[in-house]
């Protein structure tokens, strides 16, 4: 599938810390996403792991040394500054933060650091102790001041046996920061606001009415928009996802939850997207124990949920913000179903997805939506990745917002 990292040109630098081991899987995720991996490893960084699992795993030469004698007349501190597109440096141990924040030039991989224009990502790794030395938080700060970007550490249990902050952060934290520096900033200082994930409507203690949605689709449109720049809150029904990075998530259970949580903050938005399975209707009435078998009615009454959208459609003027984007699973007369809805709704932009395909729909990675505007325009997307798609609605969406 289609990927922000296509072809991109990705330098590596590994320096020496127990957590250099964590990162040699980060190099086939980097390559699965499309993009071509050169390491550069420290002295001391080849301590920790040889120099052939990163050469294997990365199929491109590994740079140790800057007076290498092979190929010495490409000059490699500068020929790989210059054939690069982001430098992502895991893990960043405190000499080599130091090294960077003064400046040195006295390995391969910080002269590299010197000589390239490409973004340089910093992803810290050494004990708590020393990641919270005031010399250690000043030369962050400095890096930061020189455009450098940190992924901050995580805290947890230490190699040496201590507890606190500087683990190595996990690759989807990592991975989204990535993202974020090949996204186009189109969405920079819009507030965004999406829904995912079903709901639960309670008929006792035990059980439920629900829907088959697994919330990828609204999880990848929240961790998007947080990519192309945007502040965003993500109102997620009940899944088994892991928030997105930097997206502050709100969790709730029912459809009024819901309800009550999008539209005590819909005026503050620029953008709803509301991408969540809402249960279009709750028991009648909610047990307090656990029906029996045997007590339990033939039948069970049903009470209609509050439509979400429809109440964010009426309550703005034609136009006014915030902008609005539906989706509509369908399983027949997909294009007719999500026009009615768009107009019905007063909304800018509706998602239509047929949920009768195998590849898209419910519980799998890949979608095929089609996309539907005021103006009857009709785009049909191929299928992607929900990663892919969600960036292709945003840039849709970054369109209407500049009119």
């Amino acid at each position: 599938m289609p990927s922000l990292l296509v072809d991109k040109r990705i330098i590596l630098g590994v320096t020496g810390s127990i957590a250099a081991y964590k990162v040699a899987d980060w190099v086939r995720a980097l390559r699965r996403d499309g993009a071509s991996v050169t390491v550069i490893m420290t002295g001391s960084a080849t301590r920790f792991v040889a120099p052939l699992t990163f050469a294997a795993l990365s199929a491109n030469r590994v740079f140790t040394d800057m007076f290498d004698p092979v190929a010495a007349e490409t000059i490699p501190h500068i020929s790989l500054a210059k054939d690069c597109d982001l430098l992502l440096i895991a893990p960043a141990s405190a000499g080599t933060i130091a090294r960077l924040a003064q400046g040195q030039a006295d390995d391969l991989l910080a002269t590299v650091a010197l000589a390239t224009e490409a973004p340089v990502l910093l992803c810290p790794a050494m004990n708590s102790a020393m990641f919270l030395h005031p010399a250690t938080q000043a030369n962050l700060a400095t890096l930061r001041g020189y455009g450098y970007r940190v992924v901050e550490p995580t805290a947890g249990a230490m190699a040496c046996g201590d507890n606190g902050p500087g683990r190595l952060p996990e690759w989807e934290t990592v991975r989204h920061a990535v993202f974020s520096t090949f996204a186009p900033q189109d969405l920079t200082g819009c507030a965004v606001l999406v829904t995912a994930g079903p709901t639960w409507e309670p008929l006792d203690p035990v059980r439920f009415l629900s829907n088959r949605s697994s919330g990828k689709m609204g999880y990848a449109i929240a961790a998007a928009a947080r990519q192309r720049g945007a502040t965003v809150t993500l109102v997620s029904g009940p899944t088994d996802l892991a928030a997105p990075a930097d997206v502050e998530t709100i969790r709730v259970t029912t459809a009024q939850e819901m309800h009550d949580a999008v539209l005590s903050r819909s005026d503050a938005m620029d953008v709803v997207v509301k991408a969540a399975a809402v249960s279009d209707f709750r028991p009648a009435d909610q047990a307090c124990h656990k029906l029996k078998k045997a007590d339990a009615a033939a039948t069970l009454p049903l009470l209609a949920n509050p439509d979400i959208l429809l109440a964010l459609g009426q309550r703005r003027a034609d136009g006014a913000p915030p902008l609005l984007v539906g989706f509509a699973a369908e399983s027949r007369d997909h294009i007719a179903e999500g026009r009615r809805k768009l107009h019905a709704k007063n909304l800018d932009l509706m998602v239509v997805n047929d949920i009768t395909g195998a590849d898209c729909g419910f519980a799998v990675d890949t979608n095929r939506v089609t996309l539907l505007d005021n103006n009857d325009t009709v785009e049909e997307l191929p299928l992607l990745s929900k990663e892919e798609t969600a960036h292709r609605i945003w840039s849709r969406v970054a369109k209407l917002l500049n009119g």
